[in-house]
């Protein structure tokens, strides 16, 4: 009996021994894989705000308007401050409007928006789409965000001359890729090459080129936590506007303060660019900086936000 008692005792501690030897192993095991975890880096996430706005002065940005949510866009530019046009008989400007626009952009999704909207100048209609395809990441594995555009514009009641005698002419159409990087809270910048075809050229003067490329450099450097300069620069690869004389041709630049304000984002400007649209002023800026034919501007946006699940970014 006494033989049968010490052979349980010495079967039940070699037993006990083994349990703790395989506690003790699985809490290592398991000490060590919540280390492995913890060691392994975080995804990046997508950088956000490289602007606050979809646009600039003259430019589009890499923003885009989040789902279900629209976009107002009330876009408008006075006379020439100086010049022949200028001066204190016209209050500097402001007596006159060079162009007027009215826009919208709705969020198909985060990354997709379809643009309509309306300028002033030649009676511009225009309807395209926004792609915002790569986004830069905090951990650098995307060092910058980047955004394609499409958009068809028609001049639908211009009528002052014969080249539109085919209603085809009316149409014109602008390719563009948007490269932007936020290099600090305070700083971002970005370039944009483009394509731009009319089916007809215009202005409709001899030699005129139906198509071209263009580039145009930006940039954002905030002051404040809701105020930043924002300058805008375009140059059109135009051999006739290069060469051209009378009239003469001239880059589109803008400087201006852009303002944030809740749902608003305010951008008070000065541009050379009489008109609004890149069908526009692309093809036809005539204004000199130098002769005083600068003008006064404003860009107002507001975010309507129609998904209750979703908190607007803006």
């Amino acid at each position: 009996m006494k033989t049968s008692l010490l052979f349980i005792s010495l079967l039940f501690t070699v037993s006990l021994s083994k349990a703790q030897t395989t506690t003790k192993d699985t809490a290592k095991s398991s000490t060590d894989s919540l280390m492995n975890t913890l060691s392994i880096p975080e995804k990046g996430e997508p950088v956000i705000a490289t602007f606050k706005a979809t646009r600039l002065i003259l430019s589009q940005t890499t923003e885009t308007v989040k789902k279900h949510g629209l976009n107002f866009l009330v876009i408008h530019r006075f006379g020439d401050i100086g010049g022949s046009a200028g001066g204190g008989k016209t209050l500097w400007g402001l007596d006159n409007s060079s162009d007027i626009y009215i826009g919208f952009e709705y969020g198909l999704s985060d990354n997709l928006n379809i643009d309509f909207g309306r300028s002033k100048f030649e009676s511009l209609l225009e309807l395209g789409l926004k792609y915002n395809i790569l986004h830069q990441k905090t951990d650098e594995s995307m060092p910058f965000a980047l955004t394609l555009i499409g958009k068809t514009g028609l001049k639908a009641y211009h009528s002052n001359t014969p080249v539109f005698d085919n209603y085809s002419n009316r149409f014109s159409h602008l390719l563009q890729a948007v490269v932007a990087r936020k290099f600090s809270p305070a700083l971002s910048l970005q370039v944009s090459p483009m394509y731009i075809f009319n089916n007809a050229p215009f202005p409709f003067l001899y030699g005129n080129e139906r198509r071209f490329l263009a580039l145009s450099a930006a940039g954002r450097l905030k002051f404040s936590k809701r105020m930043g300069l924002v300058i805008d620069y375009v140059h059109p690869f135009s051999n006739f506007r290069n060469s051209s004389v009378n009239p003469r041709f001239y880059d589109g630049l803008g400087v201006g303060i852009e303002i944030e304000t809740g749902g608003h984002v305010f951008t008070i400007n000065f541009t050379n660019a009489q008109a609004i649209s890149e069908f526009n002023y692309l093809n036809d800026t005539e204004s000199d900086w130098g002769k005083g034919q600068f003008r006064l501007g404003f860009t107002i946006s507001r975010i309507f936000d129609f998904n209750k699940k979703h908190k607007s970014g803006y």
